[in-house]
């Protein structure tokens, strides 16, 4: 460890001496303060303060990225191309260790940056938070900074699936498909199997059966919010859309029920209910009532949850930074790789465009949904399809596969709605982003680093 720490300590050194650190840690603080001051939000202290840690946060996360991936290709790719790192190799230093130790010099420095910039915006944010009138400060404590757990209904996946199966099954028997046209059929018969679980019909009801789990065992007593939203195919004339709502144990008189909300549609409401509304089992039983003429849909990923409060901001903020660390630990390693069999520039394009297929998965999973590169035609409805589709979609498939277990951490959201981060959660993305792909990536980094001719690197590059 003493040659790693070394290294490491080697990075700092380079690091302090052309002023990176320095230039960073100004960017960021300048983010962290400036922003506020540019950003408009709605009027509200709630809005402000979930812009303002949504802006912040992005904005930390963007600069410290690029600034990891740029240090991480230049640490080692400018060592080998000025024959620097040769006096290092022929050193009793293994070139595992030197890879390492540039790589921890990296992380902690990161580190260090998070601390800074996150202590900036927590105080900025208790610093705004002393500035509001009371009753203002009681919801911002309540509501946003605050770890909320949430609880939803059942995954209805495998039903919707068997569903799905079971109307193929007997539509094939009476109307053969293509093989082509396959896919697409499969596609349609499910989305009309989930829009009977997420449809509330006019004049209808619709009930949630929501299990609090264990958290019904330190729930009594304390007010609950739920987290709604819902689409609509048609336009009101109001530009919203009226819902009535009751919540509680419909076998006992523990009900609440609330006067028609007036809400509108493609957007997020949080309204409290009443405490203590769950059955003896903790399940919280909740209907919606849509009093308007036409079909309102609520997704079931998105359209109803249950908030309820599990600890403080402060360390649900910091556990949040903890995987803000994980990415940049795994940006260290892609850098490093790139830099361990490329130049400088090419290391840092690699780098780059790694970090765009990333930030492109979106794109990448619409075209596997879709099961092709090629578009529908608007007024068909049929979507086309491409030689190209046999290897571009399990190509896809794959690089997806990859980043979602990235993708599926995402703290800056959690923060500015007020959601807890746990333990598990943090756990969990540093087994998978730093130990899982972030291992493969150094176990592939210094493979190729070991197998580098450093002699004669600056004359065949």
């Amino acid at each position: 460890m003493q040659s790693i720490i070394a290294i490491a300590g080697l990075t700092w050194k380079a690091a302090l001496r052309f002023k990176l650190f320095l230039v960073i840690a100004g960017l960021l603080v300048a983010a962290v303060v400036g922003l506020p001051l540019l950003i408009q939000d709605d009027g509200t202290a709630r809005g402000f303060t979930q812009i303002i840690l949504t802006y912040t946060l992005s904005a930390i996360t963007a600069l410290l990225g690029i600034s990891t991936l740029w240090l991480a290709c230049g640490t080692l790719a400018r060592d080998i191309e000025e024959c620097q790192i040769q006096v290092v190799a022929t050193k009793p230093v293994t070139r595992w260790q030197i890879w390492l130790g540039k790589w921890l010099g990296i992380v902690s420095l990161d580190a260090v940056l998070l601390v800074i910039s996150g202590a900036c915006v927590l105080g900025l944010l208790e610093w705004r938070a002393t500035k509001l009138p009371p009753d203002e400060q009681k919801f911002l404590r309540e509501q946003v900074l605050v770890a909320r757990g949430s609880a939803k209904e059942k995954d209805f996946t495998a039903d919707i699936d068997a569903e799905a199966a079971r109307i193929l099954q007997e539509r094939l028997k009476t109307s053969p498909v293509t093989t082509v046209d396959l896919p697409e059929v499969q596609k349609q018969i499910r989305e009309q199997v989930k829009a009977a679980y997420q449809v509330v019909q006019p004049g209808y009801p619709r009930e949630w059966q929501i299990d609090l789990g264990f958290a019904k065992n330190y729930l009594r007593n304390q007010p609950l919010q739920l987290r709604v939203k819902f689409n609509s195919a048609n336009k009101s004339s109001s530009g919203t859309f009226v819902i009535a709502w009751q919540v509680g144990d419909p076998n006992s008189q523990r009900i609440w029920q609330s006067q028609p909300m007036s809400l509108a549609p493609d957007t997020v409401h949080e309204f409290q209910i009443p405490p203590n509304l769950f059955d003896t089992n903790g399940v919280l039983t909740i209907v919606a009532a849509n009093l308007n003429d036409t079909a309102l849909l609520f997704p079931l990923d998105e359209g109803l949850e249950v908030l309820y409060p599990e600890g403080g901001f402060a360390l649900n903020f910091a556990r949040g930074l903890g995987i803000i660390f994980c990415w940049m630990a795994l940006l260290a390693a892609l850098g490093l790789a790139a830099a361990s069999f490329l130049s400088f520039p090419v290391a840092a394009f690699f780098s780059l465009a790694m970090l765009v297929v990333i930030l492109s998965s979106g794109t990448l999973a619409d075209a596997v949904e879709s099961g092709t590169i090629v578009g529908g035609n608007e007024e068909t409805g049929v979507m086309g399809h491409s030689g190209a589709d046999a290897v571009l979609i399990p190509l896809f498939k794959g690089i997806l596969s990859v980043t979602r277990l990235v993708e599926n951490f995402s703290p800056i959201d959690s923060l500015s709605s007020g959601r807890a981060i746990t333990w598990g959660e943090l756990g969990l993305a540093f087994g998978q982003i730093v130990l899982l792909l972030g291992g493969i990536i150094v176990l592939v980094g210094i493979g190729l680093f070991s197998r580098r001719e450093l002699a004669t690197a600056q004359g065949t590059q």
